[in-house]
């Protein structure tokens, strides 16, 4: 299946934006009458037929409409930015493709980087949902303070654990997180979270988590949490 995505859909007739409309047409070489799939990334999944092969509007007829399955569980990432923004998207991509629901970029005492434009992640999000044909865009929120973070009454019914450098942790996340729950996860920067915030965080309800023998690197441990708290929910 090639999946195609279009913010706003409409019925029975809708046009496909310049960019998607080229990758169609002139990439795909696909004609008038071919059958194309098309979500609008919030969970509806459309089955149409190409009207139009104009490379910058294709336009589809909408044959049927369906909802994608939702998931029984939540996995927030709350991660510091590494400061080469190259590897910020590569695990956007990769967590993307595994399978995570929301990520918000925490600005935190030791971060190298307290500011990232989330336009460009927000492109490799949809991006991968289309490689990996999931239905449902995980949401990238704004950069976002430390403290107002852990402070936040959003999260009062979410299992809540902040990963840190601990050569004596032997609470591993496996073992921890309770299946079909919804989960927040904290990732520090290169640097580690300061003692201070890691203090902070076990005040705020957050509980010590593993994720291994080894220190990884930030988004090393961001895919590591999303495989993991996958894993949980298989």
């Amino acid at each position: 299946m090639q999946l195609f995505f279009q913010d706003h859909i409409s019925e029975p007739i809708t046009t496909l934006s310049e960019e998607e409309s080229k990758h169609l047409i002139r990439v795909l070489r696909k004609k008038q009458g071919d059958a194309i799939t098309l979500t609008d990334g919030k969970g509806l999944v459309y089955e149409s037929v190409i009207l139009d092969a104009n490379p910058k509007k294709a336009s589809l007829k909408i044959l049927s409409k369906t909802e994608a399955e939702v998931d029984s569980f939540c996995i927030h990432l709350a991660l510091a930015p590494t400061k080469n923004p190259d590897r910020m998207e590569w695990m956007v991509e990769k967590i993307t493709e595994i399978g995570f629901h929301e990520l918000t970029l925490i600005e935190t005492m030791n971060s190298e980087r307290t500011f990232l434009k989330t336009d460009r992640l927000q492109k490799k999000i949809i991006s991968a949902c289309k490689q990996s044909i999931k239905f449902r865009t995980p949401k990238l929120n704004p950069n976002t303070k430390f403290n107002d973070l852990i402070k936040s009454n959003e999260f009062n019914d979410f299992q809540k654990f902040i990963a840190y450098v601990d050569e004596d942790q032997k609470h591993h996340l496996m073992d921890l997180a309770e299946p079909g729950k919804k989960y927040l996860i904290l990732i520090g920067p290169e640097g580690d979270f300061d003692p201070k915030e890691i203090q902070k965080a076990f005040e705020a309800g957050f509980k010590a988590v593993s994720l291994g023998k080894s220190r990884l690197r930030t988004e090393t441990a961001g895919l590591s949490v999303v495989q993991i708290l996958q894993v949980v929910n298989r």
